[in-house]
C-alpha cells in the first residue's frame, strides 16, 4: 500500500513538475521566438490510433492532454523512487534520464517525433533544459510529499 500511495503522490509531483516545465517553456519561447511544438499531439494520435487533427483547437487540446497526462503519469515513478529512499538531486537527475528516454520511446515509436540524433544542438539543449526543470521540480515535490513521511 505504501508503494501505491507513493505512486499517487508522484502523480501530483509530476503535475507540479509539468507546470514548471510549461513555465520554463513559455519563458524560453518568449526569448527565442521558437514556435510551439506539436510532437505531443502527434504522439497521442499515434498511441491512440487517431487521425491527425485537422484544426488548431483539436491539435492544441491533444498537445495539452499528452503533455500534462504523460508528465503526471511518469511522475508516479519519481514518487515510488522517493518511497524507496531514492531522493535528492542525484535521484532527480536519474529520473530526468528516465523521463527523456520515455518521451523518446513514445515519440519515435509512434512517428510523433524525430530521433535525438537528428536534432540540432539548439533543439537538444532546449529539450534537455525543459526536461531537467521537470525532473528537478518533480523530484523536489516527490521527496517532500513521499520521503518526508
Amino acid at each position: 500500500m505504501r508503494t501505491v500511495r507513493a505512486a499517487l503522490l508522484g502523480v501530483l509531483a509530476g503535475t507540479v513538475g509539468t507546470a514548471a516545465l510549461t513555465l520554463s517553456n513559455e519563458l524560453e519561447q518568449a526569448v527565442t521566438a521558437r514556435p510551439d511544438s506539436y510532437v505531443p499531439a502527434r504522439t497521442l494520435e499515434g498511441v491512440l490510433g487517431l487521425g491527425e487533427a485537422r484544426d488548431d483547437r483539436r491539435s492544441w487540446l491533444r498537445n495539452q492532454a499528452w503533455h500534462w497526462g504523460f508528465g503526471a503519469v511518469v511522475g508516479s515513478l519519481r514518487g515510488v523512487m522517493a518511497g524507496a529512499g531514492l531522493t535528492g538531486p542525484s535521484s532527480s537527475a536519474l529520473f530526468g534520464v528516465v523521463r527523456f528516454t520515455a518521451d523518446e520511446v513514445f515519440e519515435n515509436a509512434t512517428g510523433g517525433g524525430a530521433p535525438p540524433s537528428t536534432w540540432s544542438r539548439g533543439e537538444a539543449a532546449v529539450d534537455v533544459l525543459h526536461k531537467s526543470v521537470y525532473a528537478l521540480v518533480t523530484g523536489a515535490v516527490a521527496d517532500r510529499l513521499v520521503a518526508a513521511r
